[in-house]
This record gives C-alpha cells, sequence and structure tokens, in this order.
C-alpha cells in the first residue's frame, strides 16, 4: 500500500522508533512509523524499563496508566560468588520517587506507547512493510523504500529516521558505517520456570570462569550465561547435558526443572554482544537513533534507556523546525551533540568491564575469588549508589519539553 508522502518517517517501531512517533505526533507533526513485523511478540528482546522512564512517563502525564502494567520491580543487582552474596548495585540509593528497575515484556512497553501515539490524528504506525533504503536528491535523503504485500513502495519525507535497530538497513543504504570497538564474549538467552520457594531477584553467579545471571520475572526466570566470542558450536558439541549440569552446579536450586526447561538447544537464543557507534549520527535529510547510531552491550542493561532518551532529544529539538518546515542540518547535527557524549562514556564504561573483567573471566584466565571492587563494596554500600544510577537514570537523562500543540 502506498503512503505517498509524511513530514517524518521512521523506520523501525522499538522503543526509539515509537517514542519518538509518538512525542512528534503529540507535537502535532504527521508521523509515519513503518515496521516490518506484523506484531511486538519477540522474546528476549530488552525489557528492562528504568527508573528514569518512570520519571519520563510521569513527566508526560502517562505515569499512572504506565504503572497498571503487569511488571516485576528489583530494588538490588546481587553477584553471588564462592564466597557468598554481594550487591553490585543497590537502587534504594537513587535519588528521586522511583529507587527500583522493573521488567515488562517490551511487546507490553511497545504496545502501550502504540495505544497512546494512536490518540493523534497525524500518527500512522505501517506493519509488515520492511524498510529497505533510503530515497535521495541532490544529496539529500528525501524518504525511503519499503515492500510490504502488494511489492515496492516510496515515501517521501522531510525527516527519515533509522531506529531499526543494529543491523539497520536505512543506515547502510545511506552509506553510513559505524566504528567498531569489538567485544570477546556472546550471551545465551532462555527461560526458566520459577517456584515459589525460590530467592527472588536480579542475581549474577560468578565461578570458576562462569558468569550466570538470573532475573525475576513474571512467572519465569529470565537467565543468561556468557560465554567466548564465536565459542557457542564449542558449547552444543559438549551437549545439552553438561550445560544443564553447568548450570545446576551454579545455582543448585534450579537443578530438577533443567531438564523440563531445556528440552533442545532450540530453547537457547544466541545474542551477538557488539558495540559500535556513527561518528556522525545524520546526513542531511536522515538522523539515526537507538542501536541504529550506536549498539550497546547487554552489560548494565542500558541500551533501552539510551534509546528513549535519544528519542526525547530528538523530539525536543527537532518538533518546532519539522512542524514549521524549517528543519536544516544544524537541528540534526544538535541532536548528536546533545546525546554522543553520555553515549560514548557509557561504552566506554561497557568496553572497560568487558575487556578487564568478564572476557578474562569466562576465558578462565582470572582466578575463581571475589573481586576487589565487590569487596569494596560490601564494606562501604554507599558505594552502591554509583552503577545503581549508571544503570537505571543514567549520564544524561533527557525531559520532556511542552510540545503539545
Amino acid at each position: 500500500m502506498a503512503l505517498g508522502h509524511t513530514t517524518c518517517a521512521i523506520a523501525g517501531a522499538g522503543p526509539a522508533g515509537l517514542m519518538l512517533g509518538m512525542l512528534l505526533a503529540r507535537a502535532g507533526v504527521d508521523t509515519v512509523v513503518l515496521e516490518k513485523h506484523g506484531d511486538f511478540l519477540r522474546d528476549f528482546r530488552g525489557d528492562t524499563v528504568h527508573a528514569s522512564t518512570h520519571q519520563l512517563m510521569v513527566e508526560l502525564g502517562l505515569g499512572d496508566t504506565f504503572r497498571k502494567l503487569a511488571h516485576q520491580r528489583i530494588h538490588c543487582l546481587q553477584v553471588v560468588t564462592d564466597d557468598g552474596p554481594h550487591t553490585l548495585a543497590d537502587f534504594r540509593r537513587l535519588p528521586g520517587k522511583f529507587k527500583y528497575i522493573t521488567f515488562l515484556p517490551q511487546w507490553d512497553f511497545l504496545n502501550f506507547l502504540l495505544e497512546e501515539a494512536n490518540r493523534f490524528p497525524n500518527f500512522r504506525l505501517v506493519q509488515n512493510a520492511e524498510v529497505t533504503g533510503v530515497t535521495t536528491a541532490g544529496g539529500r535523503v528525501n524518504g525511503l523504500r519499503y515492500t510490504d504485500a502488494d511489492g515496492e513502495h516510496e515515501l517521501r519525507a522531510e525527516l527519515t529516521v533509522a531506529a531499526d535497530g543494529r543491523r539497520s538497513a536505512l543506515r547502510q543504504s545511506a552509506g553510513m558505517r559505524p566504528q567498531v570497538f569489538g567485544s570477546g564474549m556472546d550471551i545465551l538467552w532462555f527461560k526458566l520456570t520459577k517456584e515459589d520457594s525460590d530467592p527472588g531477584g536480579m542475581v549474577g553467579r560468578l565461578s570458576d570462569g562462569q558468569l550466570f545471571v538470573r532475573i525475576e520475572r513474571l512467572g519465569h526466570w529470565q537467565a543468561a550465561i556468557a560465554i567466548r566470542k564465536g565459542g557457542y558450536e564449542e558449547l552444543r558439541a559438549k551437549g545439552l547435558e553438561a550445560f544443564r549440569a553447568t548450570l545446576a552446579e551454579l545455582t543448585p536450586f534450579l537443578a530438577g526443572r533443567l531438564e523440563d526447561d531445556l528440552r533442545s538447544w532450540d530453547d537457547v537464543k544466541t545474542l551477538d554482544v557488539q558495540i559500535d557507534r556513527l561518528r556522525r549520527w545524520w546526513r542531511p535529510g536522515m538522523l539515526c537513533l537507538g542501536d541504529a547510531a550506536h549498539t550497546m552491550s547487554p552489560i548494565m542493561g542500558v541500551g533501552i534507556n539510551l534509546a528513549l532518551q535519544d528519542a526525547v532529544a530528538a523530539a525536543n529539538v527537532l518538533a518546532e523546525p519539522l512542524r514549521d518546515g524549517a528543519l536544516n542540518d544544524e537541528h540534526l547535527a544538535q541532536v548528536q551533540k546533545r546525546r554522543e557524549t553520555a553515549t560514548a562514556v557509557t561504552q566506554r564504561i561497557q568496553r572497560f568491564l568487558q575487556s578487564r573483567f568478564l572476557e578474562p573471566w569466562i576465558r578462565g584466565e582470572g582466578k575463581s575469588t571475589t573481586p576487589v571492587v565487590l569487596r569494596l563494596m560490601k564494606r562501604l554500600p554507599p558505594l552502591q549508589a554509583g552503577p545503581a544510577r549508571a544503570m537505571a537514570i543514567g549520564l544524561r537523562p533527557e525531559r520532556p519539553i511542552d510540545l503539545l500543540r
């Protein structure tokens, strides 16, 4: 189905794309979001809702409705070593009203944003529409191409936004290549049964070169184990029984349910951990946001937070010039300038944690002892506020300006 023309065309209905689409529509900007899937139902997408996101919902007047969505609250992040439990991040030490992070299925979060966006007649979500590339005229991006059941179409737009993830087709078509920082680890995700007697929370287990994380969800455990980059086939070659045995040794109370929960390797999903960032997030007529601008490691669980903050900053800067037909390159550069430093510093922290601690540990190069930083935080609990703030709020939280028209 051909769409013709809009003011802002957004590729990707993830957190960044839908948040930006909703905010621009609230501000009176004609906006079309295109999504290649027909729904949001995909496992092991980022489900973290940060304290800064809760605050954002309050500031948008959506706090009461948002809190009614079923979610799991987490008040601290624990790391269990062979010496016992240690608190790495205590969210109860956060400033402000929201002293926790929550876990909410991403499809529920996206449906919530979509329901709010649909209140505005100048918003449209088009699903089963796969964006394949940009269109250009005179060196400027002036829209995008997409395919649906009726074939290939073009949509013209004053601004085209790539929010289509780490493998952004729009970014690639526009010739924008990120700087890749690399990673020596991958993550295996899977679900495990949760029983009422299980100790709850968000817990990382460190032992003998293994890093196993379990996150309490409503009705199940979301679990992950870190492996060497490219080590999945080697792990599979050892057999599923050996994998289950490793998990049972790390967390004995799970042992009796692993055979039922992990019946085949199809129950285990691989996340290729990447860290990259565009040197320039924009070109005339086009802007990249979220993973399309900067792919984050799952370390600290901050990818969604940065994507949402990108969207808020972009709406704050771009709504008025888009509405008034006055958009220029300086506006696009202003979005990057506002968000780039917080993104770069966060990625440096992630790279440091991976290269100096996690990757040597999973290669078996670290000693099976409690890291010094955990011992220090146990002795000086106020230090637990630093990691909590970095995870739950971020380095530069954005506040929405009054864009309603």
